[in-house]
């Protein structure tokens, strides 16, 4: 049977059509959503698995100033009297803090995190913007944040979250990924090798028993043996010679007669064994100062005090002071006043060393006037920098005043050395302080060439770096994360590798800086607004300092011209070759 439609039919079946399409839809819809992914609701909640903050080992007891002292345990001892900036009071309210979701799963290496809560009120503009290499976690044993971007998991066993890893080997385990520099390594006439970087340049050169290393800003290093002395020297002003010192309570202590700007002095390691490997070295003092002075250098002081540094006047703060690095605004106790004269020490001599090889950035348009000094570089790009945020700057506090603790433990144990009581130094087959669970951030120390996703990068003095893995590698290396960098150097957030040598090293310096810390604020207590101490006498420590050794600055002279003949044999053999040129 045939159906003629007419002109009124044909627009009343339209409409029907129409009606019949659009109660369609919300169909389609329910069916679109029930076959599209799922969203990421299903993913862990920001620090929803993630452990409390206050589950993390306890710090050390306080040194005790006085019998009712209380002692400082992590973030949860009572409140500092702080002013603005300084770390302040530790309570859950800083410590819980709700992270918006607008980009909390989709973390990478340079995103930044947005936290809600956090406190940043010393840094105007930036108060609630952490990038995600940055110290988030805010607990004192926790030295790394919890990536809420790493759906692979957080082990709570490991002191570090590992961005953008999703495959995690397990408490203290090592990430893969490749840890070799970019280039090619040549096998030199004669014996030795040489590695040349893609540019051509050469990294480093082991040749004669002599081995030479180039960082990507021009600085070098070499060490080597002369007459049963190890010789170290960084750059062209100086370095170290270290000779076997003495055995005492069955350890052997080497001495270093250091030159720096024409200027020795002496200090004195502890020479172990670890993993199999033989030497480390961990730094033993030559004296302590008497208990009570770190008692009252660790508990907070009556009341935060207001310093004045001085430093307007040095190029080094003009440079960083411009886009790196800022002090506290106020202290409330010696171990924050001694966390900025380390921080400002090791950027002084980044600055120093920059010089040396003219890396610094050239002048920007517009640069400052310093009265007496002339012209200073300013570091480019300000708006647009990293800076050592607050929260890496109370990391190193409490490294401080971890150390601090430790060393008044071994200043009031007579009879008994360093590594036999709570401080410092294992003894021979212990572990190494570099390795201690309670230290994990690390101030740089010399310039450093490491790889990060497949790229060789810098890291140099005053750059700060979080250790993730527990256990060196197979290389003697372990895993850690970079916390704050300078400019041109290694991103904030990257994972790299560096020896356990170098870790040890940094460790070293960080104690050095800690007791030439303690001399200056001995010599300044009671003066510019810091409190008196109560007590600066000194006793003795593990062994007494050697007198300098007279013939260093020779010996390191020699090594240099040694050196420099060597790498201009290796840069015409290279160059005939095709390897390269430096």
């Amino acid at each position: 049977m045939t159906l003629s439609v007419g002109p009124g039919s044909k627009i009343g079946l339209q409409r029907w059509m129409v009606l019949a399409l659009l109660a369609a839809f919300p169909t389609l819809a329910v069916a679109q959503h029930k076959n599209s992914p799922r969203p990421h609701a299903s993913a862990p909640a920001p620090h929803a698995s993630a452990p409390p903050h206050n589950s993390a080992p306890p710090r050390p007891a306080a040194p005790q100033q006085h019998s009712n002292m209380p002692s400082h345990n992590g973030m949860n001892s009572p409140p500092h009297t702080a002013g603005p900036g300084s770390m302040g009071a530790h309570g859950n309210s800083s410590m819980g803090n709700t992270h918006a979701g607008t980009n909390s799963n989709l973390h990478n290496g340079n995103m930044a995190n947005t936290h809600g809560g956090v406190n940043n009120a010393a840094r105007p503009g930036t108060a609630n913007t952490h990038n995600t290499g940055n110290l988030a976690g805010h607990n004192a044993g926790n030295v790394a944040g919890h990536n809420a971007g790493n759906v692979a998991g957080h082990n709570a066993n490991n002191a570090a979250a590992h961005a953008g890893n999703v495959g995690h080997n397990g408490p203290g385990g090592h990430v893969a990924g490749n840890h070799t520099p970019p280039g090619h390594q040549v096998s030199l006439r004669g014996g030795g090798t040489a590695h040349i970087r893609p540019n051509g340049q050469i990294r480093s050169i082991n040749r004669n028993g002599m081995q030479i290393q180039h960082g990507l800003h021009g600085g070098r290093t070499v060490v080597s043996m002369h007459n049963g002395a190890r010789v170290v020297t960084t750059g062209h002003g100086g370095g170290y010679v270290q000779r076997n010192y003495v055995v005492r309570n069955g350890n052997t202590y080497v001495s270093r007669t250091y030159v720096v700007n024409n200027v020795r002095y002496t200090s004195v390691y502890r020479s172990y064994s670890y993993g199999g490997y033989c030497c480390y070295y961990g730094y033993a003092p030559a004296y302590y100062y008497h208990p009570v002075y770190y008692g009252w250098a660790y508990n907070p002081w009556p009341a935060p005090v207001y310093y004045g540094w001085g430093w307007q006047a040095e190029p080094w703060y003009g440079y960083y002071g411009a886009y790196y690095y800022q002090p506290y605004p106020v202290y409330p106790s010696a171990a924050f006043w001694l966390t900025d004269f380390l921080v400002a020490a090791s950027l002084r001599a980044s600055y120093a060393a920059s010089l040396e090889v003219g890396s610094l950035d050239p002048l920007g348009p517009d640069f400052p006037l310093v009265a007496g000094l002339g012209t200073i570089p300013v570091a480019p790009d300000a708006s647009k920098s990293v800076v050592m945020t607050k929260e890496v700057k109370d990391q190193l506090a409490e490294e401080v005043k971890a150390q601090l603790a430790a060393d008044q433990a071994d200043a009031g144990k007579s009879g008994k050395t360093s590594g036999e009581s709570s401080g410092g130094q294992a003894s021979s087959g212990g572990s190494l302080p570099a390795l201690d669970p309670k230290r994990r951030v690390f101030v740089v120390h010399n310039e450093l060439s490491v790889v990060a996703d497949g790229d060789e990068c810098s890291l140099t003095d005053g750059d700060v770096i979080s250790r993730v893995s527990d256990t060196p590698d197979a290389d003697k290396n372990v895993d850690v994360k970079v916390v704050a960098s300078k400019k041109n150097n290694c991103a904030v957030g990257k994972q790299v590798s560096v020896s356990l040598d170098d870790l040890q090293e940094m460790h070293n310096h960080f104690r050095e800086q800690i007791t030439g810390g303690m001399d200056e604020l001995s010599k300044k207590q009671g003066t510019g607004g810091l409190p008196k101490a109560p007590d600066t006498g000194k006793q003795d420590g593990e062994v007494p300092a050697p007198a300098a050794d007279s013939s260093a600055a020779k010996t390191l002279k020699e090594q240099q011209a040694a050196a420099d003949k060597t790498e201009a044999e290796v840069k015409q053999e290279a160059a005939s070759s095709g390897g390269g040129s430096q």
